[in-house]
């Protein structure tokens, strides 16, 4: 189950030819076999059923939220959905079920490495950092939000700049990550920029 987004950078991805994917718009549509996993990618999780989904692998885009806090079956593992990151070559997966989620990518001939069950993995928790130091530099005014998403592109090869990741990930997805990360380490601490963004952006969904 996935956005229109995130289907186009699965299906960009290299699978085995042995291996089937069917994009479903809701767990009414499931019809189980035998060999089945199930990779949910949508945000909204409350469609989750527990039941029809037991004993089956299933692969959760739970970027923030930790498998420990939120009590999920043991053949349940996280995994980081957030755009951009599907079409990479070795995903991030936090499972306490490993030999069942390893048949899993070794089915669909993907890569994945075993990360702790920690906010934002380790590829998000990562980007988040550099996008806000990139709020810290602008409001500070070191330079500009183009100069600097250009600085980023050329000095460290990275596809986007930290601005043009903030646009693709969603401001609202990086703000909430760093407050859960600067919950237990200042060095994530919110740029005051990046909060009055955050704030503006709230204020205007509720009015």
């Amino acid at each position: 189950m996935a956005n229109v987004e995130q289907q186009q950078e699965i299906a960009s991805k290299t699978t085995n030819p042995g291996a089937d994917l069917m994009f479903i718009k809701s767990l009414d549509e499931y019809k189980q076999t035998d060999d089945d996993a199930i990779i949910y990618l949508l945000e909204d999780q409350s469609a989750l059923d527990f039941q029809k989904l037991a004993g089956k692998p299933v692969l959760i885009n739970s970027v923030i939220e930790t498998l420990e806090e939120k009590k999920w079956p043991l053949h349940y593992s996280r995994i980081n959905g957030w755009p951009g990151f599907l079409q990479n070559k070795t995903w991030e997966v936090v499972s306490n079920n490993r030999v069942m989620t390893s048949a899993v990518f070794d089915t669909l001939g993907w890569n994945a490495v075993y990360v702790a069950d920690e906010p934002g993995l380790v590829s998000c928790r990562v980007i988040s950092m550099i996008i806000n130091e990139a709020f810290f530099a602008l409001g500070e005014k070191v330079s500009t939000v183009a100069d600097i998403d250009l600085a980023m592109r050329l000095g460290t090869n990275y596809p986007y700049g930290p601005f043009e990741w903030k646009d693709k990930i969603g401001l609202q997805k990086i703000y909430l990550l760093l407050k859960s990360l600067s919950s237990k380490d200042s060095r994530y601490s919110v740029a005051p920029l990046l909060e009055e963004q955050y704030s503006a952006l709230t204020n205007a969904q509720n009015s």
